[in-house]
């Protein structure tokens, strides 16, 4: 004769009674686990603000010689006349005159072949693909050598200045420009451009009123990268500057006798310049949601 087995009841347990506090390891667990992410990425950027910090602090001081780093006197003379010492601001202006001409011309050259990489099929293009990176990858020190030596090599030893500087500056900046534009085009959807077209859209209306809008962000972006990679070169300037004197060679050469203060100045007013681009176009894009 076959038993049966009467079903157990299920056993729930109570819920939480409303406003009974979890113990307090939890609670610590809790707290760490929501606030360490934020301590981590505070010490992150204080590290990376910090030598910004003491350029700006150095820019109110008053030295004892040149050769002194340390803050020694609050000062504002410096703010008051920050091209004092001789060359400065030429060498200023002259960087600033380099730096435009070479994120135009890369970001030009730059955004047509990251266009042609990413849009066309042609014989060769995996191995275009590898040689876009060779620049990126060369140390300086070789690329800046290796222009010398195409320059000299092409009877423009001579004559060492403001254009050799700027082809240089355009070569290895448009490394950067297709790369960056590239991954813009990598994520852009088709789809969009073949809506356009089916709504009868010409080719030129799709590019001007759907595909650049939607790549301009990448544009903009690779634009200001080589700008600043422009601005900052040393090594390859060096190389090919001739007499011509660079605000990162003014710096490298006042350095040898004692870097003046007003030389922080202008860094302050180039870190403030690019904080205001940076946040002003953060909040643009945050009211344009």
């Amino acid at each position: 004769m076959a038993t049966t087995v009467a079903p157990q009841p299920e056993v729930r347990q109570a819920p939480p009674r409303a406003g009974a506090r979890p113990p307090a390891g939890h609670r610590l667990g809790r707290w760490v686990s929501d606030h360490l992410l934020l301590g981590a990425g505070i010490l992150v950027l204080g590290y990376l603000f910090l030598p910004i910090g003491y350029v700006v602090l150095l820019s109110f001081n008053q030295p004892e010689s040149r050769q002194d780093y340390e803050f020694n006197t609050f000062t504002l003379a410096n703010w008051r006349s920050p091209c004092r010492p001789d060359g400065l601001c030429e060498s200023l202006v002259t960087s600033l005159e380099i730096g435009f001409l070479a994120t135009v011309g890369s970001t030009m050259l730059g955004t047509l072949m990251a266009f042609a990489l990413v849009r066309h099929g042609f014989r060769g293009r995996s191995t275009a693909n590898l040689l876009i990176f060779l620049p990126m990858a060369t140390p300086e020190v070789v690329m800046g050598s290796s222009l010398l030596a195409l320059f000299v090599a092409a009877g423009y030893g001579g004559v060492l200045g403001f254009w050799t500087i700027l082809i240089a500056h355009v070569m290895f900046c448009m490394s950067f420009v297709v790369v960056t534009v590239k991954a813009r085009l990598a994520g852009l959807d088709s789809r969009l451009e073949q809506a356009a077209m089916d709504l009868y859209a010409t080719e030129w209306q799709t590019f001007r009123r759907i595909t650049l809008p939607l790549v301009l962000p990448g544009i903009i972006a690779a634009s200001l990268l080589a700008f600043s990679l422009s601005f900052d070169d040393f090594i390859v300037t060096n190389f090919n500057a001739g007499r011509t004197v660079t605000f990162p060679v003014f710096v490298w050469s006042a350095a040898q006798r004692g870097i003046p203060p007003h030389v922080n100045v202008i860094g302050t007013l180039m870190f403030v310049v690019a904080f205001s681009v940076v946040v002003a176009g953060e909040l643009r894009r945050r009211r344009s949601r």
